[in-house]
């Protein structure tokens, strides 16, 4: 029987998932980001390697190459960037040069939430992108453009914007805000001064900056007005990424599928309920639905159609 390979790669996590040609689960690995942008090509080779070790461990499987694999990886968007993801697909030898399928995370996200069916996904983990196709197979993304320009909404926006809340009010330039004494205490900084040397000597990473995120959902589970005004206004942002999708594939006034992942789509009605409003504020026949399965499902399935 074969033995497919699905990988999801984001910018904190690796998830690897082996299933056989009936689509059933044997094993699942995980290893750090893959985002090789992020954290350069031979640490994402490593973390790739590390997941399927993992998932080949779980499934009894010896290191061996499978009939067929299909990543999906946070940051791949040119086809430079797939040259460099199946340049480490073959490094690793875990499937025959071509079936091997190389897409970004949301084309797995969205095969995996929604089951093959046309609609959107929005990532919302560390980062933020919107990726949809539609029943004639034409297909459009936006956002997915980084921490430095892009993201809103995500958990690295998110925990730029708890330091920046702390630091106002700190000052006295912002509004009071429980996330001042928690960006304290999660930084452990005895004086808000401190933050200038995590920051900027010691070089906080984009996944250190994103766990921050915690701490914003945290103060607006407790009532806190700043925390909930930062969530209200990146899933602002993240709805217009969704508009964006819908308006290109014509889905703009008719009826669409939203399906959202990724870490902080977990985090409950403090986060979807406010991007659901936003979203149907500006769609309203769209519809937000619970995923099928998970990305690394949705790679999976993708690489058993590369048979």
């Amino acid at each position: 029987m074969d033995i497919y390979l699905g990988i999801d790669g984001g910018g904190t996590k690796t998830e690897a998932v082996i299933v056989d040609e009936n689509g059933r689960l044997l094993g699942t690995g995980y290893g750090g980001s893959s985002n090789f942008g992020t954290i350069g090509v031979e640490m994402a080779r490593q973390h790739v390697q590390t997941a399927v070790s993992q998932a080949q461990a779980a499934a009894n499987l010896p290191p061996q190459p499978f009939a067929a694999a299909f990543l999906g990886i946070a940051g791949t968007v040119s086809q430079a960037d797939r040259d460099t993801v199946l340049q480490m697909v073959r490094s690793l030898n875990l499937a025959p040069a071509g079936r091997v399928g190389v897409d970004h995370d949301g084309r797995i996200a969205l095969a995996g939430g929604l089951g093959g069916k046309p609609g959107i996904v929005q990532i919302i983990g560390t980062g933020t992108s919107c990726f949809g196709l539609n029943a004639d197979g034409q297909r459009w993304m936006a956002g997915g453009w980084g921490h430095r320009i892009a993201d809103e909404g995500g958990g690295y926006w998110l925990g730029i914007e708890a330091m920046k809340a702390a630091t106002a009010a700190f000052d006295g330039r912002g509004q009071s805000t429980l996330l001042q004494a928690l960006v304290m205490e999660a930084l452990n900084l005895r004086q808000m001064g401190q933050i200038m040397q995590r920051l900027y000597s010691e070089e906080m990473t984009v996944a250190e900056i994103a766990a921050l995120s915690r701490l914003v959902i945290t103060a607006a589970e407790q009532g806190d007005a700043v925390a909930n005004g930062i969530i209200a206004r990146g899933m602002d942002e993240v709805a217009q990424c969704v508009e964006a999708v819908a308006r290109r594939l014509g889905w703009q006034d008719a009826p669409v599928d939203l399906v959202c992942v990724g870490g902080l789509s977990q985090a409950g009605e403090i986060v979807m309920k406010p991007l659901g409003v936003a979203v149907n504020g500006r769609l309203p026949r769209c519809t937000l639905r619970q995923p099928q399965h998970s990305p690394a499902i949705g790679a999976a399935i993708l690489a058993i159609q590369q048979r």
